[in-house]
């Protein structure tokens, strides 16, 4: 197992995880600030959005996940702040992201929806690195699987497989899929972000679509995952949804209550984003193209 534990400062532990969020959010800034840059938007201004919106992300993806989880942490309150040992959710970590968001572009007088097209890109950065710091802690893992599927089916390095043998049994490496279909996105965010056919905000939705798919499937065989009883109908719905992952061989769907909130959500987000689109096109409202931003008067 590796050490969770980068470094100490004196007495105060300096995690991994945290280490690598950090350079997740560094290396999408520079991504944003790249393609800001095509719009003569200065590095001041993502530099600004960076530090309302990343302690806004961190506080959504720990309220979200505390609340969720309330019953693990109401006897012990000093817990909830201890987030160096995981327990942070990424649907929180968007709305308190997109929250402080909105009411920065709105403060400069720019789009917010043209202004996270930008950010698109970054974001999905972000994510595909910080899942490897669920890696190094050992969490966010799916179902039991042997050592021969990970070491022969998936072809995986050593040292992927070694840590994702936790307390005598091997399990699925879903911070892997979640990492590596995050960077399929980035390469398809990147294709469409120069599209003379997008209009302002369809970047930004198709991040939505993208991640909320993937995301569905792989929350399937997560272990961990958020849950709470349901209609059966509901639960059924979902479970057809994701039976296609297990007639790939990952397995039945993980126990748990009835409806996994994060599949749940998923399926929502990706509805919603696709309307989006949708309704705009067929209404033919008057939408700027992506390819133009101006600050509103």
């Amino acid at each position: 197992m590796l050490n969770p534990v980068a470094f100490s400062v004196g007495p105060v532990p300096v995690h991994w995880y945290g280490i690598i969020i950090g350079i997740g959010a560094l290396l999408g800034l520079l991504l944003v600030i790249r393609e800001g840059r095509r719009f003569g938007l200065e590095k001041d201004f993502f530099y600004d959005l960076l530090l309302i919106g990343f302690p806004s992300a961190i506080v959504g993806a720990r309220i979200y996940y505390v609340a969720f989880e309330w019953d693990s942490y109401k006897n012990n309150i000093a817990e909830v702040f201890m987030i160096w040992n995981g327990g942070i959710a990424i649907y929180g970590a968007l709305i308190g992201a997109v929250i402080a968001a909105v009411i920065y572009t709105r403060a400069k007088g720019y789009p917010f929806l043209r202004i996270a097209d930008i950010c698109a890109p970054g974001l999905i950065t972000g994510q595909m690195i910080g899942r490897w710091g669920n890696f190094v802690n050992q969490e966010a893992h799916g179902g039991p699987v042997s050592q021969e599927f990970l070491s022969s089916t998936l072809k995986l390095p050593s040292f992927i497989v070694k840590q994702m043998y936790i307390e005598g049994q091997y399990y699925h490496p879903t911070f892997l899929y979640e990492s590596v279909w995050s960077l399929t996105g980035l390469i398809l965010l990147l294709i469409l972000r120069r599209r003379t056919f997008l209009k302002s905000g369809e970047l930004f939705m198709g991040y939505f679509i993208w991640y909320s798919l993937g995301r569905f499937y792989v929350e399937g065989v997560r272990t961990d995952s958020l849950s709470f009883a349901g209609p059966e109908w509901l639960a059924a719905l979902l479970k057809a949804l994701w039976s296609p992952a297990a007639f790939l061989g990952w397995g039945t769907m993980q126990a748990g209550e009835n409806i996994r909130t994060s599949q749940l959500l998923a399926v929502l987000i990706l509805l919603a984003a696709a309307a989006f689109i949708i309704v705009r096109r067929i209404r033919k409202t008057a939408v700027p193209y992506s390819s133009d931003i101006e600050r509103q008067k």
